[in-house]
């Protein structure tokens, strides 16, 4: 933020943090009494100021899924930089001016009631009033006070710089300022709206279409993305003086010593800060497009659940900064657009980049497809959701992906035997296909105490809980296999040496854990399965979704997390669903790893005993940790 030393350099509501939207309680109530008196919604002030802020949160939204959609900036991109959490959270009150102009709105009808009373629906007479005003005094005037907080240290330091932190700007950049900054702009724009009323050309329409043109307008321009026809410019070059585009106010917050003005770049070529150079990138951008940047690694997940659907970056930009925990009451309301979309999404399926990122020199995406968890425990749609996976990867081998690794139930053994029914049927891949189930596996074995003698083990016959048992028993620690299946049992004793054999031992219930105070949790375990685990029980899984914390006199490590290295990471802008900032799922930190070491084997099928500490040696060369 802004030194908190210099004056009006801080938000007043700042030390609300989210509690900041109750400002909104004093137009709420007055609404509510006016209805309750009988006056008609489209008559009330109040009505439209809050459908206004509404509104304008709408917009922006709108403007933040079309500048985090990688569909669109792929070849529409001006800036490659990336955005980090850090921006996140610096633009997380990019919506105070919002606020603020409601308060400011509000104030107005208390004190001049009869100024906003009775408007026509449009006065095409004031719409012109308010171009000329804009056009004229209110460009100017943001021109040379703009050039100030760039001329004048005092002010920049003070005021401006925390606008500039930026240089990759999102649409919440537009907002993100100090409150000094704002309270100026919210003159700027109120001075044309002023003048309709004063002339008595007022009209909710002029009102309307001003504030969310401005708006609009601000968010286009943060964007970094060059969506502006060009066509318009070839026709009227003089175009180029008044209208602003995405790439010239990009390069104004690259470089901070040109291109000042807000929407009508006249004033940079009469005050003589005009750079040009902008109008070449836009021309390029337009007539050939940026070129695709294509991942070496892609990690392919699925939704969990509906509201997980939400909890993206291009959807929810705060929401999806912080690792989900629970069914936020926001997400409610737009449930039944994600089960709608899923509907359409199950006919014209296609994954989309969810998240896209650089560690170590390469680079890495995650491609959500749109399916969810309960689809996969119905057989009969196994084989759709294969060919959906299959597209996956024949798309990322088109492009020239190197790595593509397999989340959640995308490598369902039952399905897809771990990825290598893929690997049969298409024998000359070049993508490198990949589960991830081997740094997993690695990573729950760290996280075991050194001095374990005993181990309960559930889900001990899957492909993961196979692996577990036969190298534990190699460091001659016992492990309790808990399965219904003799034959299973004995498939992988049958794996283990003569003289590790004895390690492995086949348990038919719960019961058989009471004196062990190691759990691995490879299979659900509701209640009462985990009330016959003794008290100071650790327990450690790796089944999906993670078991309910039942036992407060026992400790709990949910899904296996690798922590990034975070000081060489760059575009982490999300969680990866209930993960900790910079902790993905180990799996997804396994197809990183088989992209760094430049392994050329797929990676399918059974867990490989032997490459367990090869894995888990390279994950700790390259910076990963345990989360």
């Amino acid at each position: 933020m802004a030194p908190r030393l210099a004056p009006l350099s801080s938000w007043p509501w700042e030390w609300a943090g989210t509690h900041k939207y109750f400002l909104y309680a004093p137009l709420v109530s007055q609404l509510l009494f006016a209805y309750y008196r009988g006056e008609n919604f489209l008559h009330i002030v109040h009505f439209h100021i809050l459908l206004l802020s509404f509104s304008r949160c709408c917009l922006y939204e709108v403007w933040h899924f079309l500048s985090r959609s990688y569909l669109i900036a792929k070849h529409r991109r001006i800036q490659d930089d990336l955005v980090n959490l850090e921006q996140v959270d610096r633009e997380f009150d990019w919506d105070n001016y919002v606020i603020l102009q409601a308060l400011f709105c509000f104030a107005i009808q208390a004190w001049a009631p009869n100024a906003t009373s009775g408007l026509p629906l449009m006065n095409w007479k004031g719409f012109l009033l308010v171009a000329a005003i804009h056009m004229g005094p209110c460009e100017f005037l943001y021109y040379y006070a703009h050039r100030a907080c760039h001329t004048i240290p005092l002010l920049y330091g003070s005021y401006h710089s925390i606008h500039h932190a930026s240089t990759r700007t999102e649409p919440s950049t537009a907002g993100t300022g100090s409150f000094l900054e704002h309270f100026l702009l919210s003159m700027l724009m109120f001075l044309p709206l002023a003048a309709t009323m004063a002339f008595g050309m007022s009209s909710v329409g002029v009102i309307y279409l001003y504030i969310l043109g401005f708006d609009f307008m601000r968010f286009m321009v943060h964007s970094n993305l060059e969506i502006v026809p060009l066509r318009p410019f070839e026709l009227f070059p003089f175009l180029r003086l008044l209208l602003i585009t995405p790439s010239y106010h990009s390069l104004h917050h690259d470089s901070g010593v040109c291109n000042f003005c807000l929407f009508m770049p006249l004033y940079d070529y009469l005050g003589g800060t005009l750079n040009t150079t902008p109008f070449k990138t836009h021309e390029r951008i337009r007539k050939e497009g940026r070129e695709e940047l294509v991942a070496d690694s892609v990690f392919l997940p699925h939704a969990v659940d509906f509201v997980s659907a939400l909890h993206m970056g291009m959807i929810g930009r705060t929401f999806a900064s912080y690792p989900r925990r629970s069914t936020r009451w926001f997400t409610l309301p737009f449930l039944p657009l994600v089960m709608l979309g899923s509907i359409i999404g199950w006919f014209w399926i296609k994954p989309y980049v969810v998240l896209h990122y650089t560690l170590h020199g390469i680079t890495q995406q995650t491609w959500g497809i749109p399916t969810y968890g309960f689809q996969y425990l119905i057989p009969s749609l196994h084989k759709y959701l294969n060919k959906f996976i299959e597209e996956a990867i024949l798309e990322a081998d088109r492009i020239g992906v190197k790595v593509i690794t397999l989340g959640a139930l995308n490598k369902n053994e039952a399905m897809n035997g771990g990825g290598l029914l893929f690997v049969e049927k298409h024998k000359n891949l070049k993508v490198r296909v990949c589960h991830g189930n081997t740094l997993t596996t690695a990573a729950l074995l760290h996280e075991l105490a050194d001095d374990v003698k005993e181990v309960f083990l559930t889900g001990s016959t899957s492909k993961i809980g196979k692996a577990i048992a036969l190298y534990l028993c190699r460091k001659h620690v016992k492990v309790l296999m808990l399965t219904a299946s003799e034959e299973r049992y004995q498939a992988v004793v049958k794996e283990a040496s003569n003289d590790c054999k004895k390690y492995l031992v086949r348990a038919t219930k719960y019961e058989a854990g009471q004196n062990t105070k190691t759990w691995i949790i490879g299979k659900w375990a509701g209640y009462h399965a985990q009330q016959r685990a003794p008290t100071g029980t650790h327990f450690h899984q790796f089944t999906l979704p993670p078991i309910i914390h039942y036992r407060r006199d026992c400790t709990y490590h949910d899904s296996v997390g690798i922590r990034l290295p975070d000081k060489f990471v760059q575009g982490v802008n999300s969680c990866e669903h209930t993960m900790p900032r910079y902790v993905v799922h180990a799996c997804h930190a396994g197809g990183l790893i088989h992209a760094l070491e430049g392994w050329q084997h797929h990676e399918v099928g059974p867990v490989d005993v032997d490459k367990l500490d090869v894995v888990w040696e390279a994950a700790m060369k390259h910076g990963f940790t345990l989360a």
